[in-house]
């Protein structure tokens, strides 16, 4: 018998169900959208039913197309996005409409964790106080909807809430736990004392578990109503960015990898909280027990391509559909004709503010140094060099905890062969290119789904990731990176107060 794994990853735009045998080979996957609703001025929402109807509908549809035995999927557990406040009364039932990650409503709830301490805060928490995380969220809710926050039972996030459709129980794990700005990453528990300052109930959030916690069988109705066994075991699962790092192969302390999509990041494990003294990275918990994941997000990374994309490359576009390929490999084809450093052309990438390094929503994107000879592939080069110029100063931050020799890439960026070599030479560390860039959640998920059951260890999990494509830094591009690298940061010092004027 061929034991099989079941993913869903369930994603800002949609869920993605994934099928994976149990030694890591991909078997198939579908896609199904829901809606996102913009009721307000910085409010953002999903409706929970619809996510339930998307794992419905996609998990009927995988397990359709594939023709596998349903006795013969073992288990299924989830990868989530992070950072909601999903109101469930006692009987699972939703009381609203969900406030995800991108919601940021809670700016006065916000400002009292600020006035409270924010040094105080960010060592308990292990993050910076911020209107996109879930405790605000939820004071928000009880200043502003107490009838709703009055009935809710437990606030779950989005992977939790399915969890719970599927077994009838209330739980979360730590990974989602830890980006709520609720949560004491030293003791791995519920923060009273940040809850006391929003006047939150504790008893209203659920009993944290391990990622690979049994939170039981599903239930049998749901079970014919999916198409699957009642004895398909339903493990608890993760967030998306810590199922990331399982399923990038990150999994023991002293590894990172680098994630290139609208946003990116780099994020590496240790075994402990990494404190930076000006709090410019946050930690999560890692889905594997006693590992933490040290992280530094920036806000438009592959976005800021994407913009330039938007904004310049239209005949590109018409010249790629009509040739049947993709525009980016346009875009790199204008590419190679550049040096390294686009003839001292600098691109601040913050034209959606920034988080790390800088935490300044109001930082704007800039291009620095254009001259008459600059034409647009120096300014398609100059984007994926800033960006990686503001990755490097995470990389700085995070080479506090070790020292890397490695990063694996994922992510849509990752497919760029430019970027690729960029990567290299501004880190000047070996890049390594998986096989598969964008099934990395739900290849963390697969994963927690085969420990869970106890027919992988994590350490088996990692080796289902197999690099393709391994580049060397060159370092005399190293070397003229580091001479601009210094100007990138004194571009940004000296435009901070510009940036201010702006915004007001």
């Amino acid at each position: 018998m061929i034991e099989y794994l079941m993913a869903h990853d369930l994603g800002t735009t949609g869920n993605k169900a994934t099928l994976y045998r149990k030694d890591g080979t991909l078997v198939g996957s579908e896609f199904s959208e829901y809606k996102t609703y913009y009721p307000g001025y910085n409010m953002v929402e999903q409706d929970g039913n619809q996510w339930w109807n998307s794992v419905e509908q996609s998990t009927k549809l995988l397990m359709k197309k594939t023709g596998i035995n349903p006795n013969d999927l073992v288990s299924m557990s989830f990868s989530g996005q992070m950072m909601g406040a999903v109101a469930v009364d006692k009987n699972g039932d939703l009381l609203r409409r969900s406030i995800i990650w991108a919601d940021q409503r809670s700016i006065p709830q916000t400002k009292k964790l600020e006035e409270y301490g924010m040094q105080r805060v960010y060592k308990i928490a292990g993050t910076r106080v911020s209107p996109t995380f879930s405790g605000e969220k939820i004071a928000w809710m009880k200043e502003n909807e107490p009838d709703i926050y009055n009935k809710t039972y437990k606030f779950l996030n989005a992977k939790d809430y399915i969890v719970m459709k599927l077994t009838g129980t209330f739980r979360t794990d730590y990974s989602d736990a830890s980006m709520t700005n609720i949560f004491d990453v030293n003791d791995l528990c519920w923060s009273k004392e940040i809850c006391d300052v929003l006047d939150i109930d504790v008893e209203k959030l659920p009993e944290i578990v391990e990622s690979t916690f049994f939170t039981g069988k599903i239930i049998p109705e749901i079970a014919e109503k999916l198409g699957l066994s009642k004895n398909t075991m339903i493990f608890q699962g993760g967030g998306d960015g810590a199922c990331a790092s399982t399923g990038a192969g990150i999994n023991s302390a002293g590894e990172i990898y680098a994630y290139l999509g609208s946003s990116s990041w780099l994020s590496t494990t240790s075994d402990k909280p990494y404190f930076d003294e000006k709090m410019r990275t946050f930690n999560f918990c890692h889905t594997v027990k006693g590992l933490f994941c040290p992280t530094g997000t920036m806000q438009a990374g592959g976005a800021s391509y994407n913009w330039i994309k938007n904004t310049l490359c239209g005949l590109e576009e018409v010249n790629a559909k009509n040739m049947g390929i993709s525009v980016f490999s346009i875009m790199d084809d204008m590419i190679d004709k550049i040096q390294p450093c686009s003839d001292n052309l600098l691109f601040l990438p913050y034209i959606m503010g920034e988080r790390s390094p800088h935490w300044n929503p109001n930082a704007k994107g800039s291009f620095i140094g254009l001259k008459a000879s600059h034409n647009k592939s120096h300014m398609l080069r100059a984007v994926l060099e800033g960006v990686t110029f503001n990755l490097k100063i995470i990389l700085d931050i995070l080479e506090n905890i070790s020292d890397f020799q490695r990063i694996r890439v994922i992510g849509g960026g990752a497919k760029g062969r430019n970027w690729q070599h960029i990567l290299a030479d501004i880190f000047n560390k070996e890049i390594t290119i998986p096989q598969f860039l964008d099934e990395a959640t739900s290849m963390g998920a697969a994963i927690i789904a085969g420990v869970g059951a106890g027919i992988i260890t994590y350490e088996e999990g990692s080796k289902f990731i197999k690099d393709v494509k391994f580049i060397k830094p060159n370092p005399w591009n190293h070397k003229k990176y580091m001479e601009l690298y210094k100007t990138f940061n004194n571009a940004y010092n000296a435009l901070e107060g510009v940036f201010e004027e702006l915004s007001n």
